[in-house]
């Protein structure tokens, strides 16, 4: 575990989602242990449509008794530029476990949106909060439009999207999070030089077992947490399989978790500084993120880019806290 004289604040950018759900246990896990301030979840329209993430994140928090926690609704786009990705997540985002999960104790009408909460907050914690964002960028980008220069008063955002020299997910060349919103994308990586990206090239290593997540469950099997995990590793293992995202392995992968690792167990990757901007009009590269490390550019860089993972290493420690969690 890295350490931290204070434990950093953080809102969770998310759109739930398999591998979002299993990064939110794994944060409500540090939160639990004392090493993370979770400060709101803001849902985003993404896996599956902005009232099903906001219900899910809400089932989460339910699920690992921490209903009080703000959950800010995402904007429901009439426009997309790609498909949502619920042949991978399920229906309902969850492998359509989310019927088993305790009734949310919030409604999408009466919630904030959430770029109202991230500029809220980024108001009254100048340079203290860190975004985590494991989504596509219309929640963040909706804050800097609304208010210019917001992002910059975060301490850093920390993404988990694009592709730079690996194939992309949903194209060729495009990662979903990004394409999902290009115009979001490039409004972010042009509002602050504090961001952190961590991209397919790193997140298609990180396979999660069945196997761990029978470990998991060992601890406490009787814990709904438990019975969760096991529930959603095994869907979400089938449609991977599927689709062939694991070349073949039994598993998925939890590109989301990858984020964390970056925060509390920062010995398991490797960056480089870099201009990112993201391809908003190529006919066959459109929305490929690019990282230009050209030593001149360095003056105008934005990001690192995480270029290597100790996947056995983030894994076990992924594992290890979601122990933590099952045991309470």
């Amino acid at each position: 575990m890295n350490p931290q004289i204070s434990p950093p604040k953080i809102i969770l950018d998310t759109d739930p989602g398999g591998d979002d759900a299993f990064a939110l246990l794994w944060l409500i896990s540090l939160v639990k242990q004392g090493f993370a301030e979770l400060l709101a979840v803001t849902s985003v329209e993404g896996n599956v449509n902005a009232k099903l993430t906001f219900t899910n994140a809400c089932k989460l928090l339910q699920l690992t008794d921490f209903p009080q926690i703000e959950v800010g609704r995402g904007m429901i786009k009439t426009q997309k530029e790609i498909a949502d990705a619920a042949h991978i997540h399920g229906n309902d985002g969850l492998g359509n476990l989310a019927k088993t999960l305790p009734s949310p104790q919030k409604s999408y009408e009466k919630a904030r949106y959430s770029d109202e909460i991230i500029i809220e907050k980024l108001t009254a914690f100048p340079g203290e909060i860190t975004i985590v964002a494991l989504a596509p960028l219309t929640n963040l980008a909706s804050a800097e439009t609304k208010f210019p220069g917001i992002l910059k008063q975060a301490k850093e955002i920390i993404i988990m999207g694009g592709a730079f020299n690996v194939a992309g997910n949903v194209t060729p060349e495009a990662e979903f999070n990004i394409a999902y919103s290009l115009e979001a994308a490039e409004i972010v990586f042009n509002s602050s030089n504090n961001l952190v990206i961590l991209p397919l090239d790193v997140t298609r290593s990180l396979i999660f077992l069945p196997e761990m997540a029978e470990n998991i469950a060992e601890v406490n099997p009787e814990s709904p947490i438990s019975q969760f995990i096991l529930a959603l590793a095994k869907a979400m293992t089938q449609t991977s399989l599927s689709y062939r995202e694991t070349q073949g392995i039994s598993g998925f992968l939890v590109h989301d978790a990858v984020t964390l690792a970056y925060l509390f167990y920062p010995e398991t990757l490797q960056f480089r500084r870099g201009r990112v901007e993201v391809e908003v009009f190529g006919k066959w590269t459109k929305g490929k993120t690019i990282c230009d490390r050209r030593h001149h550019a360095k003056m105008g860089a934005n990001a690192w880019v995480a270029q290597q993972v100790n996947s056995a290493d983030l894994l076990a420690a992924f594992v290890e806290d979601l122990k933590s969690l099952v045991e309470y």
